[in-house]
């Protein structure tokens, strides 16, 4: 048994946590014992919480096993980790992978489909679960991967994987007619990452902020216009593909009226269909959606090619768009879950926690 360590939210009340000492089992056979090392924390794991029963994250890693009710919650994080026992010959002690990890100083998995680039985690109740957050990829077998990159790549690559897909859909059914795209939450990283791909493709990019994010968001130089919400009435009124990150009914609701038909398409991003937000649109992006969709037309390794060449393209950029503050330690931890769960986090600064 090895010592360790876990986090957790209370589900109904985000702002209360718990952090509890534990152990964790030795690997059976067919498993393997990971040490989480280093994760990232942004307004995507909050969304990870608050819509943890609708999108059933909380399903990924429960509870019960840690010795906590089922009041508590661990909502998934990304990061790397550190294989430290395993039974299953591929997956060998010392490797280093990056995927979906709990809040917790270890996880244990069941490795099936390893090859030379990582592994999935099989375990009976991740079965049902979305494939995608299933993957944990090997980092020598990672070809987006670079040592000195892994904050960006904790930071950004799963909402550039989401960014990546947005852009991808939007020019694959032609811009859907639009001389104008907007994007609410522009100061978001899912928002400008997407923004980066679209920009110069087709219609322009005008982002949508709060007032005081407007000279960060002009700074990226990725929107041809950055327009603050209440502003929204200045815009032009040509056809308008609205890309909605914010999920702001103000802001809906002052497109329509402002736009009326000349708002062609109303997507909400990455929401669920038991959110308001995306019943009042009129579509909803869910990223594994395209993505299979792309695996289909150009193959698992075309889509892996492309999206590795759009990444390498954004972290040239973005190195400069973020400050990243590293923390240390489960309390480190908590911290920085407040802070963002607060909305304290300014979007220039990237929280990073190492254990």
């Amino acid at each position: 048994m090895a010592p360790s360590w876990t986090f957790a939210v209370a589900r109904a009340d985000l702002g209360r946590c718990t952090l509890v000492d534990g152990a964790t089992a030795d690997p059976s056979e067919g498993e393997a014992l990971l040490r989480v090392d280093r994760v990232g924390l942004t307004a995507n794991n909050v969304t990870y919480a608050v819509l943890g029963d609708a999108m059933r994250y909380w399903e990924f890693f429960p509870p019960g096993p840690r010795g906590l009710a089922p009041e508590w919650g661990l909502f998934p994080l990304w990061g790397f980790a550190e294989v430290v026992a395993s039974t299953v010959a591929g997956v060998e002690v010392g490797q280093r992978v990056y995927g979906y990890l709990p809040p917790a100083g270890h996880l244990l998995v069941r490795p099936d489909r390893v090859d030379a680039s990582g592994f999935r985690d099989a375990s009976p109740h991740r079965a049902e679960l979305p494939s995608p957050y299933n993957a944990y990829r090997a980092t020598s077998g990672d070809p987006a991967y670079r040592p000195d990159q892994e904050d960006l790549l904790i930071l950004f690559r799963p909402l550039f994987f989401t960014s990546f897909m947005l852009a991808d859909q939007v020019v694959d059914n032609g811009f859907y007619g639009a001389e104008s795209l907007l994007l609410s939450s522009a100061s978001s990283k899912t928002a400008y990452a997407a923004a980066f791909e679209l920009h110069g493709r087709g219609p322009s990019l005008v982002g949508l902020t709060s007032p005081g994010n407007l000279a960060f968001t002009r700074s990226l130089g990725c929107y041809d216009q950055v327009v603050p919400y209440d502003d929204i009435g200045t815009l032009d009124a040509v056809p308008t593909v609205y890309l909605d990150l914010s999920g702001a009914p103000s802001t809906r609701a002052a497109l329509r009226q402002h736009l009326g038909d000349r708002l062609v398409r109303d997507i909400a991003v990455g929401l669920t269909n038991q959110t308001p937000n995306a019943e009042a649109a009129e579509e909803v992006f869910f990223a594994p959606v395209q993505m299979r969709k792309r695996s289909q037309d150009w193959g698992r390794d075309g889509l892996d090619k492309r999206f590795t060449e759009a990444w390498r393209r954004f972290i040239a950029a973005v190195d400069g768009w973020l400050d990243v503050q590293v923390g240390a330690g489960p309390e480190a931890l908590r911290d920085a879950w407040l802070d963002v769960l607060a909305g304290r986090t300014p979007p220039r600064v990237g929280r990073v926690v190492q254990f």
